[in-house]
């Protein structure tokens, strides 16, 4: 009697493929266009979604320095607190194209579509192409990935890089003449990625490591020395411009935004690297150690509960059976066994950095869960293949049906977290996995005829597919309908949880405690960016939305640019941001992304108005404010308050820096 170890023959895989062949490529054509409409479709209603971003994006479009550096500002003052991957391919596209919406965001879209792409290669390879077409289809469908594929944060292209890293071990693992190529690729990607996002990036590192030391073909000795060299590519596609940039004199570049020393070694080791882990944030917006206002409490708990449910939760479960179908349908096979050597890359992905996700002590929002996405569509494309090959045996079909009554029974938790929305679904996905669970048990078992039997299983696949995809995908559909902007995103309708944080009470991620909107103390709505958008973060950063820029403030801008280094400052670079959108000017950012940079120092400022280089400087209404953000940011706003006069343009007042005392 078959069991769930028991292994596909050639002849089978051979027929399939033969038979199969120009419908598969069909299929992966199908899957990819399907992506690429979804991921463009109506893009241009996210405006310029992530402002902070943007700006950044429009300064490196007119400045080949502010791209090198990833400067807020063409100028150069700030950089974004993160290194400029990203940044890069969207200033090259806005320098070819011309700043706007559609240049900054369809680079984004384009490699939501090449990431499904890497992931189907990567699983048929080893499976089979229906297997690549289920694992592309539910990354593609996941809200979250939805979201960020349609969205200007460094995300997208972090997701892509570690998906072709994933692919290039994968080719390592099947060569042995070329192996040590293929590890090298995969480090130069995990490199570039962490050019893309930081430390994020090397959480694959110990899936990659590890699959291939246990499955490479080459001598053990050859593996670590393939190892070794996967590092040094690792290093340098890494470090050239990390080294760069800290022997550039200080002078001679930007300051180094979200750091304390001015170091790009200081960020990484700091608020944006080791500091996540710990929750030792200095100069963030977390404001302590392991602040529960920013995600919530630690703990296993922590993907499946608030707002974390619903971005990538939906198959989470599924994905981790499937992890355990994968260990145990490699059985004792011999060491290079690719079923294991599978769950090794793609599970340990997934279990890494899910574990890290959970237990992180610092900031963290809903939108970083995309990274989990691709390793849960893979997992659960290789497994369902295994299973569904086996299933006339009672073992791989009670697991087949027990994972669909899991899942259909979490998406129909999932979905009760917003009843009034289409509350007929929940019970459509609950039927369905109930019914693909019965069919799935029953058919073998009425030794139907072969024709019968094969529609059974169809509408078996389909009532599967319904129980496990539709909530999903209705979320992702929403997600491309609605407008999403803001410096804190999130995917599929607003649950109306605000403050309670959900299932298990997870905090609320569109603000910090005692934050609304608008940037002042009380009682705020989640869920709504300051531009009207859904998003969140956008009000507390100080950024009003370039809809909140008057044009009289903008012709002022333009007009005051002539001469001056930056045609105005303002405090955060949030504040700043809206007014260097709108007007095409650059702007200096006070404080960087939320005012506690020491950049500049109330002396250095002075320096800088004595010298005429910069005209005005906003206040209140404009997004410069902001609030009190203590450090220099408010030495400075005090220091212009009492030394030059006020005038209100629009609804923004406004201190022109080339009259007053200077004192």
């Amino acid at each position: 009697m078959a069991t769930l170890t028991d292994p596909v023959t050639a002849r089978e895989r051979t027929l399939t493929t033969a038979y199969t062949l120009s419908r598969d490529k069909i299929l992966y054509g199908g899957l990819l266009a399907l992506t690429a409409i979804a991921y463009l479709w109506g893009l241009s209603k996210n405006g310029y979604a992530n402002e902070y971003y943007a700006a950044a994006v429009q300064a490196g479009s007119t400045s080949w320095k502010a791209w090198f550096f990833g400067s807020f500002d063409s100028s150069s003052f700030i950089t974004v607190d993160k290194t400029p991957g990203s940044l890069w391919v969207m200033g090259l596209s806005a320098r070819i194209f011309g700043f706007n919406s559609w240049s900054m965001l369809v680079p984004q879209a384009l490699m939501g579509v090449a990431s499904v792409g890497f992931v189907y290669v990567a699983v048929r390879r080893w499976f089979s192409a229906n297997a690549g077409l289920l694992a592309g289809a539910i990354l593609a469908l996941t809200p979250v990935a939805v979201l960020m594929f349609r969205f200007n944060n460094p995300d997208a292209l972090l997701i892509l890089l570690l998906c072709a890293g994933a692919w290039a071990v994968t080719r390592a693992i099947d060569s042995t003449a070329h192996a040590a190529r293929w590890m090298m690729l995969a480090g130069a990607l995990v490199g570039f990625g962490f050019l893309t996002k930081m430390l994020q990036a090397f959480l694959i590192l110990p899936a990659f490591g590890i699959a291939y030391l246990v499955a490479g073909k080459p001598a053990l000795g050859k593996r670590l020395l393939h190892l070794l060299l996967a590092t040094a590519s690792l290093i340098v596609s890494a470090g050239w411009w990390v080294a760069i940039v800290e022997l550039v004199p200080a002078s001679a570049r930007p300051y180094i935004g979200g750091s304390s020393t001015n170091s790009i070694l200081q960020l990484t080791l700091g608020y944006n690297g080791l500091g996540r882990l710990s929750g030792n944030e200095s100069g963030s917006v977390g404001g302590g150690v392991g602040n529960p206002g920013w995600g919530g409490a630690t703990g296993l708990q922590r993907l499946f509960g608030g707002e974390f449910g619903s971005q990538i939760a939906w198959l989470l479960p599924a994905a981790l059976l499937s992890t355990v179908v994968l260990v145990v349908a490699a059985g004792k096979a011999p060491r290079t066994d690719k079923t294991r050597a599978f769950a090794l890359l793609w599970g340990g992905w997934l279990v890494v950095t899910g574990l890290v996700f959970s237990y992180m002590q610092g900031i963290i929002h809903p939108y970083y869960m995309v990274a989990l996405a691709p390793a849960i569509g893979a997992v659960i494309g290789a497994a369902m293949m295994v299973l569904w090959r086996r299933r006339a045996a009672w073992l791989p079909r009670a697991t087949l049906a027990g994972g669909a009554l899991l899942t259909a029974g979490w998406s129909f938790s999932l979905l009760n977290d917003s009843p009034t929305w289409h509350p007929w679904l929940r019970w459509m996905v609950l039927i369905a996995g109930v019914a693909a669970a019965g069919l799935i048990m029953l058919l073998p078992e009425l030794q139907l005829r072969r024709t019968a039997a094969r529609r059974g299983g169809m509408v078996a696949a389909v009532a599967l597919a319904i129980s496990a995809l539709a909530g999903p995908a209705a979320y992702a559909v929403d997600t491309i309908a609605t407008a999403h902007a803001g410096a804190i995103p999130t995917a599929g309708p607003s649950t109306g949880m605000g403050g309670m944080g959900g299932r298990f009470g997870g905090g609320r991620m569109g603000m910090p405690p005692g934050q609304t909107g608008t940037g002042t103390p009380g009682q705020g709505t989640a869920g709504q960016g300051a531009t009207g958008m859904r998003g969140g973060g956008g009000g507390f950063l100080g950024g009003g939305g370039t809809s909140g820029v008057s044009s009289e403030l903008v012709q002022l801008l333009q007009n005051g640019a002539k001469g001056y280094t930056w045609a105005a400052a303002a405090v955060t670079a949030n504040g700043a941001a809206p007014l260097q959108i709108a007007s095409g000017e650059p702007v200096m950012a006070i404080g960087g992304f939320n005012g506690t940079d020491s950049a500049p120092t109330l002396a250095q400022f002075k320096e800088l108005v004595a010298q005429g280089k910069i005209h005005y400087f906003v206040g209140s209404g404009g997004g410069g404010f902001g609030g009190n953000r203590g450090g220099t940011s408010s030495e400075i706003a005090t220091w212009v308050a009492q030394n030059f006069q006020s005038q209100n343009v629009g609804n923004t007042t406004i201190y022109d820096l080339s009259t007053g005392t200077g004192a």
